[in-house]
């Protein structure tokens, strides 16, 4: 019963701090987006170039300096089209870019799956934040998955989340949710 309580407890402070810590917008937050999205292709892959914009608030900030990471999660989805039929999916891959913030020696990791978990370390926020929003280059489909003389869609969307909470509050806040920022589909269409 005495566990009961102090969560109780804890997620009234919790609520009240976070309801008192806020002020009223002047304007809404726009929505994140992936812009300047384009395929091409290396001698092996179909390649993914695009930037997501609008992608961070204070509260992310606040909550990545102390110290729980960001993930930005990628889908992609690339379909090929055929004339009066729905298209046949040709693949579904998903990466993430996860964001760190190492207060000894403060400076921000970012790992980029897609890359083979390359990590590239910053000293500035701003530096990290225009990594962390690129898809530089990213695999989709090796060329010889594809058929020649197709068109083919690519889908992109973005969502930015951290599953982590402090002390495992997750586990006791389940409803809780930080972020929903997540990005409308994206698409292009190009012939092989």
């Amino acid at each position: 019963m005495p566990l009961k309580i102090f969560l109780s407890i804890l997620f009234f402070c919790l609520l009240s701090l976070t309801l008192i810590g806020r002020t009223p917008a002047t304007e809404p937050r726009q929505k994140a987006f992936i812009k300047e999205l384009t395929a091409t292709t290396s001698s092996t892959h179909i390649l993914l170039f695009g930037t997501l914009e609008n992608s961070f608030n204070p509260e992310m900030i606040d909550t990545l300096h102390s110290g729980i990471p960001l993930r930005f999660s990628f889908f992609v989805e690339l379909y090929r089209k055929a004339e009066k039929w729905p298209g046949e999916q040709v693949l579904v891959r998903n990466f993430q870019h996860i964001l760190t913030y190492d207060t000894l020696k403060e400076n921000y990791r970012i790992t980029l799956e897609e890359d083979n978990n390359r990590i590239v370390s910053y000293k500035s926020l701003t530096e990290a934040e225009k990594v962390i929003n690129e898809i530089n280059g990213a695999r989709v489909v090796q060329l010889n998955q594809l058929l020649p003389d197709n068109t083919y869609k690519l889908k992109i969307r973005a969502e930015i989340h951290q599953k982590t909470l402090p002390l495992s509050l997750h586990n006791a806040l389940p409803f809780l949710s930080w972020w929903d920022v997540e990005t409308d589909w994206q698409s292009i269409e190009f012939k092989f």
